[in-house]
């Protein structure tokens, strides 16, 4: 039986409806384009808000849906009807294993629609019924610091159950706001074709054979179709290089690792080139923090 991975996005549902439409799409198109380059079977379905990937392996859809930019977070869930004696039933069952003896736990309850219960209620009345199952294991209730938090998310007839959310990239979709071209020769610069990345640009990449790493086992993983330039020059040659793919690939733009004392020489030397930099602000201890956490989340 196929599992099932319950996908959130949050800035797209803030769009008016024809760009949120727009946006949703290019969404489903990048994640399927995720599960295409690795081989693995999906199929995706969707309700307001959200979207569900259905998979074998749902561990590994996870690890995957995680790479997509618009996604916020993810959560291997567990679907039944919303009834409430089949949402208590399919919980305790759920959380036998997961509920060792003096555990600290909160039970996480979400309604979209109308049901004859608020969202209050339906966690209050899990929360006891967990209590009256397990008594013999001494649980506490513990919203502020639980050790085990239980995800109850009823949308509309179906309810969903999870036990974890693993944050997305968030941003936007790919292909949603243009292309750039980004020279990527260190972490200061993969972190740039990153940033420019989550905000919904396609970004070609020219990358010496040093920094091929950070394309291949990083920035790749977000984009399986990012394009790679790799030059044999120096840096000095680096803006002819750059230049040329921009003309080729009609680029609306130009990234670079800059510092802030790097910047306004640069602004200078580009001319009519539109420049971007987002990391001129962050300090190379800073970068090097931030790029830890991309690398973790690429996978």
């Amino acid at each position: 039986m196929a599992g099932l991975v319950l996908v959130r996005y949050g800035e797209l549902a803030l769009k008016s409806p024809p760009v949120r439409r727009e946006f949703e799409s290019a969404l489903r198109r990048n994640i399927l384009d995720q599960f295409v380059r690795e081989g693995i079977p999906a199929r995706l379905r969707s309700d307001r808000g959200h979207l569900y990937v259905e998979a074998d392996v749902p561990d590994a859809a996870l690890r995957l849906v995680r790479r997509v930019f618009g996604v916020t977070s993810a959560s291997v869930v567990y679907e039944v009807p919303t009834d409430r004696t089949q949402i208590r039933d399919r919980l305790l069952e759920l959380a036998d294993p997961r509920l060792p003896p003096h555990t600290r736990f909160a039970v996480r309850a979400r309604r979209t629609g109308s049901h004859p219960f608020t969202s209050q209620e339906l966690a209050r009345d899990l929360g006891g019924d967990l209590l009256e199952k397990f008594a013999d294991r001494a649980l506490k209730v513990d919203l502020t610091h639980p050790s085990v938090e239980l995800f109850v998310e009823v949308r509309g007839p179906r309810t969903y159950l999870s036990f974890d959310r693993a944050d997305g990239p968030g941003g936007l979709p790919l292909g949603v706001a243009g292309h750039l071209v980004a020279l990527v020769d260190g972490p200061r610069g993969a972190l740039g074709a990153y940033m420019m990345m989550k905000r919904g640009c396609r970004v070609a990449v020219v990358a010496p054979d040093a920094a091929t790493p950070f394309v291949r086992d990083v920035l790749a993983h977000f984009d399986p179709a990012v394009v790679v330039d790799r030059p044999s020059t120096e840096a000095a040659g680096w803006a002819g290089v750059l230049s040329k793919l921009a003309d080729r690939s009609r680029a609306d733009g130009i990234v670079l690792p800059l510092g802030v004392d790097e910047f306004a020489a640069q602004r200078e030397a580009w001319g009519d080139r539109v420049l971007f930099s987002p990391t001129v602000g962050l300090t190379d201890e800073e970068v090097e923090e931030r790029w830890k956490h991309v690398a973790q989340l690429a996978g």
